[in-house]
């Protein structure tokens, strides 16, 4: 049987203007990034791009706010979109990525059908003070924790590439396996001008490699490869190393504020490499 490769799609319905000085991230407002900024997208136009995602073979669909985290304006669009969205669509998974949440707001996502949510660590905490200093690594520690308690699925990963040392990335990645999480997104530094962090410090022998240990210890979990894989993996026989290693999943389309390669050559890249498309969440 061939080995099935799950697609996702995430949509920025909230861009920009975030009070955290994150130094990876161009939607902090510190950092002065020349990207789209905007409030809340029109929910037709989010139906619209999440049917788009789903006729490419996208069977989870993560809705992303900037900033911190939720208040009850935002919960309720959260809340508004999902609703649309399922009512809509079948076969087809809610992913919220809303910053610091609390446990009874994880609870009324669920509640509103979200399926799972995504917050990563970023990184290690020994190294998390080097990135940020507007909230800290345990607060979304314990964020990551209190999604399974509310009874949604865990998608949990990070940056890699950020200036941390191998230290940092062993840490972190054994941060990671103690929250079993569901799906773990890894992500490559992508450089920005306007960024304090000038340069991508991980070569494509350490993320293979990264990708490796993780999917190893995580044997259940979608490992999926997101910003910065279309830098790292940048011909036919890199992507094809990257699913060797223990990648089943993947973002089709752009990211947050940064392009991406189109879905369709993701599909016939897959084909080529002896896959298959997943066409349902557990495997079918």
């Amino acid at each position: 049987m061939a080995k099935k490769i799950f697609l996702c799609a995430i949509n920025n319905v909230l861009s920009g203007n975030c009070l955290e000085d994150c130094a990876f991230c161009t939607q902090s407002v510190h950092h002065g990034a020349k990207i789209a900024r905007y409030k809340f997208k029109d929910e037709k136009l989010v139906l619209q791009e999440a049917k788009r995602a789903k006729e490419l073979g996208a069977l989870g669909y993560c809705l992303v706010t900037a900033g911190k985290g939720l208040d009850s304006k935002k919960l309720e669009k959260i809340i508004s979109y999902t609703t649309l969205i399922k009512k809509e669509l079948s076969n087809f998974q809610i992913i919220a990525c809303n910053g610091t949440v609390s446990l009874e707001m994880l609870k009324e996502l669920k509640k509103a059908g979200v399926t799972s949510y995504n917050h990563n660590l970023e990184t290690a905490q020994s190294y998390y003070p080097k990135i940020c200093s507007t909230h800290s690594w345990q607060e979304r520690y314990n964020c990551a924790q209190n999604v399974k308690k509310a009874g949604l699925k865990l998608c949990s990963g990070g940056i890699f590439g950020m200036g941390e040392s191998k230290e940092d990335r062993e840490e972190f990645i054994k941060a990671l396996i103690s929250l079993k999480p569901d799906s773990v997104p890894i992500n490559f530094y992508i450089p920005n001008e306007a960024l304090p962090i000038k340069k991508r410090n991980i070569e494509f022998d350490e993320a293979i490699e990264v990708i490796k240990k993780i999917a190893k210890a995580l044997p259940k979990a979608k490992i999926m490869v997101a910003g910065g894989r279309e830098h790292l993996f940048d011909t036919f026989e890199k992507e094809k190393a990257m699913y060797e290693a223990g990648a089943n999943a993947i973002v089709i389309g752009d990211y947050l504020t940064t392009k991406g390669v189109s879905a369709l050559q993701d599909q016939e890249r897959i084909q080529a490499f002896g896959y298959e498309i997943a066409r349902e969440c557990d495997g079918k």
